[in-house]
This record gives C-alpha cells, structure tokens and sequence, in this order.
C-alpha cells in the first residue's frame, strides 16, 4: 500500500505479523470448532488492538480512524470473524472514552483497552431488527439504580463479555427516550440465550442477551439520559467503516489466492492465467477492492475530523466494501472451481464471513436509505 506514513508502515506490519503467526494457522480450527479465541484477543490487546482509537490516558493507543481501516483490513485477510469482533469491541470502548466521565472511563477502559475484559454492544432487539429507534428494552428508574428489562438479540461476544452497552427506553418519545447504561456480566437477573447456530462468524459467540429486573447504578449511565440512540448512532458511524474494512481484508485474501491458483492451474494447454478473461474477472475484481479501499479512507478522514457529510460517507464507504468484500470472496471461490467448494482452500470460510457484513452495522438497505434520504434532504 502507497502512501502510507513511516508510522502506518510500521502499524501495517505489526498487525500483519499478528495476523498471520497468531490468527490465520488456527481460523480453519477455530470456525469448525466454535472456538472464541479469548488468549488470542488479550494478546491482541497487548498490541494495543483493544482501543485503537481510545485516548492513552486509560491504555488506548490514540491512533486515527486511518490507521484503523489499515488495522482491521490486515486482521481480516487472516480471519474475518475475529476482526469483525475486535472492531465491535473498539466501538465499545470508543463509546465508553468518548461519553463516559472520568470515573467510568478509569473503571473500564484499562481492561476494554487490554482485551483482558470484553465488550458487548446490545442494540438490536428480537421484533425490531433495522427500526433500532423503536426498541422496547425498559430502563426504570428506582432511586439511586436503573431495573432493566428486555432482551437483546444478535450480540457478539454474549456470555464471554464482561461489559454491555445497552441500549434501552426510559422514555416513551422515539428516538429521544432512549439512554446509554453499562451492565457488567454477572449482575443478577442477566443471561444468555443459547449459542446461535451461524452461516459463518462461527469463531465468536452470537446470542441473546436477557434482562430480568436487571438493577444498575445510574452511575452506569453514559452521558445523558435520552442521549442513547445519537451515542449508538456515532458508535455506528465508526462500526461501519471497520466492518467495511473487514470486507475489504477478507476479500484481499480471496483475491490473493484467485492469482496464485490462476498462476499454478494448468489448462487448455497452459497456465490458467493466461487465459484473457479470467484477466477480466481478476481486473474487475482488484478495482473494486481499491475502490472500496479509497470510500473507506476518505469516510475514515471524516470522521477524524467532524467533515458534515461523515454520516453520508461512512454509510457509502459501508456498503461498497461489504458488497465488494463479498463479491470478490464469492467470485474467487467461482474461479477456483470444485475446489473453491472445499474448506481446504479456505475461500468458503471467507463468503461464510462476509456475508453477514452486508446485513450488520445497518443492512445495506438501510445504507441506501441514508444516502438518498440526506440526498433529498436540501
């Protein structure tokens, strides 16, 4: 990659090193098994991987959103599903150094930025799905505590996190009755569904998240109350661009593998790669990673810097990388034939992976719909 200053050289390598001595000889096991790699992340964490865009005074490694989209593409092309974990966990800790005061932020962010202790983000809920400002999770308030009750579906790390951001009504009026409150695992009245049974992100955990009469300090709240849904919303904006980051990576190692095995596979008397339209397809294929690549960079340089058209861009950047980042998975396995279909080659994994990208962080419907909407908006 071009253009990179000494010290993104330098963070590029570092993560590459990682990615591929620590993640990718063990994604095949890990996917087969279920395994939610937990050494491996606090590992990750002592790398600095747990904050990466979290202020250094709790442990946070104060880079850029650049040097995040350049982070999670080089874990992805290793494993998408532990990547795509890593970056809903950095959401985490971004909301908590972003919205939490002082005391919260000493409280939680040294082990959210070591990845000693995990995060969970619960915002969507079973009925509800892309209406996220209709959630119905109830936070009431009891004196000096918040009793919580609802649940949460389709969150990451369930069961294995030792924060949730919650997401919950204290108010009946939309959008503007929803607050921020952090639950620490093992309050009474939480659980867990059981494990679902995925597609692909098979190497983390996806579950319910149950709140019975769920009592928390209204110190746990982050920011104000009715704050919630413009805190999920910015979490989002950044989501976005990292899990397009993550299509970005897995679809560079699919691409990577379609060259080499074009370059090896003998037939019709010669070497595949010689052949002008499969040329096409590897052309085609290449321009749309780097295409995705730039939309991620310039919605990554927005939200660095507050640019008035962040939400437009991020939701833009979303939704070309995890169209592209599946595209390019899904046309490699095509290229490599009956054996793109064996888990060998490792490509069935990768489509596995990155189909859910163009469902989460706000389907890519839901991308379109914020485009045209703020496209009309004027």
């Amino acid at each position: 990659m071009e253009n990179l200053t000494e010290d993104q050289q330098s963070i590029v390598a570092m993560v590459r090193d990682f990615a591929t001595t620590a993640l990718a000889p063990h994604a095949g096991e890990w996917d087969e098994a279920k395994h939610f790699p937990v050494d491996v992340l606090a590992e990750a964490g002592t790398l600095g991987m747990g904050g990466i865009y979290v202020a250094e005074d709790y442990g946070g490694s104060g880079m850029t959103r650049t040097d995040a989209v350049l982070i999670f593409e080089e874990l992805a092309a290793a494993d998408p599903s532990i990547a795509a974990y890593i970056s809903i966990h950095n959401m985490v800790a971004w909301m908590v150094d972003a919205f939490g005061n002082d005391t919260q932020r000493a409280a939680w962010l040294p082990g959210l930025t070591a990845m000693t202790d995990l995060g969970s983000y619960c915002l969507t809920e079973p009925g509800v799905g892309s209406d996220a400002a209709a959630l119905s999770t109830r936070a009431v308030r009891d004196g000096d505590h918040y009793v919580i009750n609802g649940t949460k579906q389709f969150i990451s790390g369930a069961g294995s996190s030792a924060l949730y951001i919650v997401m919950a009504r204290t108010q009946d009026n939309g959008s503007h009755g929803i607050t921020a409150i952090v639950v620490p695992d093992g309050t009474p009245g939480l659980s867990f569904g059981a494990e679902e049974k995925k597609m692909g992100w098979r190497a983390q955990p996806t579950r319910q998240v149950v709140f019975e009469d769920v009592r928390v300090p209204v110190t746990n709240r982050l920011g104000r109350e009715g704050d919630g849904f413009t805190i999920a919303m910015k979490g989002l904006n950044g989501g976005r661009v990292n899990i397009g980051a993550c299509s970005l990576g897995g679809g560079r190692a699919a691409f990577d593998k379609s060259v080499a095995y074009l370059k090896e596979r003998q037939a019709f008397g010669g070497p595949l790669i010689k052949q002008q339209h499969l040329l096409f397809e590897l052309a085609d294929m290449d321009t749309e990673l780097e295409t995705a690549r730039t939309m991620l960079l310039r919605a990554a340089a927005a939200l660095e810097t507050g640019d008035p058209d962040t939400v437009k861009l991020c939701a833009m950047a979303k939704r070309v990388a995890t169209d592209a980042g599946f595209h390019v998975a899904n046309q490699a396995l095509q290229l490599h034939g009956g054996y793109g279909y064996l888990s060998e080659y490792g490509l069935e994994k990768i489509v596995r992976d990155l189909r859910v990208h163009q469902i989460l962080e706000g389907s890519n419907e839901i991308m379109r719909l914020i485009v045209g909407r703020l496209a009309v908006e004027d």
